[in-house]
């Protein structure tokens, strides 16, 4: 693996960069949730995974306070590395969480530009995502949790997914308070964007929703109403998994995405 940095990223490569490109895009918990994800994919394709700006202790640009911001300046990225190849095969967004969120407001923008960003966005693969409003399934307060309710809403085994405080170092503790302002500056308070839902149409790319059983920040149901409003999606269900199932569930869960994957699109 590699880093660099492009344009307000820190951005980890691995893979052949020969390979399509996949861009993989991590949620709250910062780029160690998405590790595994990068892992996987690198053996298959050239896999960008960008630390989202004002995580891990990196920078938080005074102006960028959206995700809709964050989906542009991360289109901007994906030309270079991809155009080469494009003519034979596009980009696959990967994203878990907020960056599930991330990945389908790049794809509404690439949709809304075709004559610049034709042929750029292959599939989509979005993990649990926040972002959309779903009547009658709230998203979970996440900024008013302990870590402990935390844990119980987000992991199927909450004693797996528990991080006691008292355990955390200094540096540790300023990170997660990091990457908590991070998330309430650009995800807002309540995860979501109104519009997006009706929004989802623009997304005709292939689309793989997964989404955990077990999930208590954002339900099954949550998952199946942002599924049913992008027209070409499928909806998998991984059991015994919550919020983050290729932490809990690696094996279904990378299944479901090779299969996803090796279809034609």
């Amino acid at each position: 693996m590699s880093s660099r940095f492009v344009s307000r990223a820190s951005v980890t490569e691995a893979g052949d960069p020969a390979l399509p490109t996949a861009l993989v895009l991590h949620g709250g918990g910062g780029p160690r949730t998405v590790a595994p994800i990068v892992g996987h994919l690198a053996a298959t394709h050239h896999v960008l995974a960008p630390t989202h700006p004002g995580w891990d202790g990196t920078a938080l640009p005074d102006d960028l306070t959206s995700v809709a911001q964050l989906a542009g300046d991360y289109l901007e990225l994906l030309p270079s590395d991809a155009t080469e190849s494009r003519e034979q095969h596009g980009v696959t967004l990967v994203g878990s969480s907020i960056g599930g969120w991330i990945a389908l407001e790049m794809a509404i923008q690439a949709a809304s530009d075709a004559r610049r960003y034709a042929g750029l966005i292959d599939s989509v693969i979005v993990i649990d995502s926040v972002g959309v409003d779903v009547a009658g399934e709230p998203i979970a307060d996440f900024f008013s949790l302990s870590p402990r309710q935390l844990a119980e809403r987000a992991w199927h085994d909450a004693d797996r997914g528990f991080i006691d405080p008292v355990g955390l170092s200094d540096e540790q503790r300023a990170v997660q308070a990091g990457n908590g302002r991070a998330m309430a500056t650009i995800a807002g308070a309540g995860m979501s964007d109104p519009s997006l839902l009706a929004r989802l149409a623009a997304v005709t790319v292939p689309t793989l929703v997964v989404w955990g059983a077990s999930d208590g920040v954002v339900t099954p149901a949550y998952g199946r109403a942002l599924a049913s409003a992008i027209p070409n999606a499928s909806f998998v269900q991984i059991e015994e998994a919550g919020h983050l199932p290729h932490l809990e569930a690696a094996g279904a869960t990378f299944e479901a995405v090779d299969r996803f994957l090796s279809l034609p699109h």
